[in-house]
């Protein structure tokens, strides 16, 4: 497994790569290569945290799920308009077109009819804005382009509005509702949002390099934390019912690889990649039970689906696990 994580931080000059692999719910493989940073000599260790980007998208949609679960929230509710989760709290009345109509079901899967990750991606605008401040701006000013539920888009900003959803059925903040309803019951002990600056590291974080010039690529001159619920998180049991998760695993009728907080694929593969101006990951559950996650520190063109790639193949030169892989 070596030759293979030292074969991809050579293609891709990344300082550090973590790994970690469970098969039927038990930890059966952890190491981490190389260091925290370049130039530095610190050793990396499994313990080292890194942002995880999209990778939080799950988390959301588990928590999301657990709301449902426990009756304080229905895939159905609308989001925006007076009898909405959120009410009329954010922007100018009355919303644009189709804004009212938006569910939480919608934003799971990427059907709000807007505010796709393309250049115009409001997560990726108005830095200094806070959440209420960003919402009510992109409200005001981006309207939808489709009809809710009917075009597949992926909309990072629609993971944001769900953990505002989170925080206005729980009345706490998104990480700490997180922390205390889907990591804890997983042992989960030690993530948290990500912070902006190199100043803001917290301990054991690695650095983070990013892909050259330009809008977005220094990856300590976006904000993160205001990414929290959609790709700000550092880095099983079920802590939720099967058919819970049934659902959660099943697409949208606009997308038939997008579930809701997991790409999906007719294997039964589950997984998210994510990937922020130098920070690239991966989150695989596969259907013969296996699951796992890389990390790195570097982002370029196609690492997502390199890291993939050779998580693939490094679980393939297991001898034993290779009939479960067939």
């Amino acid at each position: 497994m070596a030759s293979v994580a030292e074969d991809f931080r050579g293609k891709f000059a990344a300082p550090g790569l973590s790994i970690a692999i469970a098969q039927n719910g038990r930890l059966a493989y952890e190491q981490a290569f190389g260091v925290t940073g370049r130039g530095s000599r610190e050793e990396l260790t499994p313990s080292h945290l890194f942002r995880i980007a999209s990778v939080s998208k799950p988390i959301t949609s588990a928590a999301i799920f657990s709301l449902i679960e426990k009756g304080r929230l229905r895939s159905e509710d609308r989001v925006f308009a007076t009898d909405g989760i959120l009410g009329v709290e954010y922007g100018k009345q009355p919303y644009g077109r189709g804004v009212e109509q938006i569910t939480i079901d919608h934003l799971l899967t990427h059907t709000s009819g807007g505010w796709d990750n393309g250049p115009d991606d409001p997560m990726f605008s108005n830095v200094g804005m806070n959440h209420a401040q960003l919402i009510s701006w992109t409200l005001n000013n981006q309207p939808l382009k489709n009809p809710p539920g009917k075009v597949y888009a992926y909309s990072n900003f629609g993971y944001c509005l769900l953990g505002r959803v989170i925080e206005k059925v729980t009345g706490r903040a998104y990480p700490d509702y997180v922390q205390n309803a889907i990591l804890s019951p997983c042992g989960i002990t030690d993530m948290r949002i990500a912070g902006n600056t190199l100043q803001d590291r917290a301990p054991r974080e690695v650095t983070y390099y990013g892909q050259g010039q330009g809008p977005y690529q220094n990856p300590y001159e976006i904000n993160v934390r205001r990414m929290d619920s959609h790709g700000g998180f550092d880095v099983s049991r079920n802590i939720l019912k099967p058919e819970t998760i049934r659902k959660m695993a099943t697409p949208s009728d606009a997308n038939p690889n997008y579930a809701r907080g997991w790409m999906v694929n007719t294997k039964g593969h589950w997984w998210h990649g994510g990937d922020l101006a130098g920070t690239t990951a991966i989150l695989v559950r596969t259907s013969s039970r296996f699951c796992w996650a890389a990390l790195t520190n570097t982002r370029r063109e196609g690492t997502v689906s390199a890291l993939d790639d050779m998580v693939w193949e490094m679980v393939s030169k297991v001898s034993a696990w290779r009939p479960a892989l067939a």
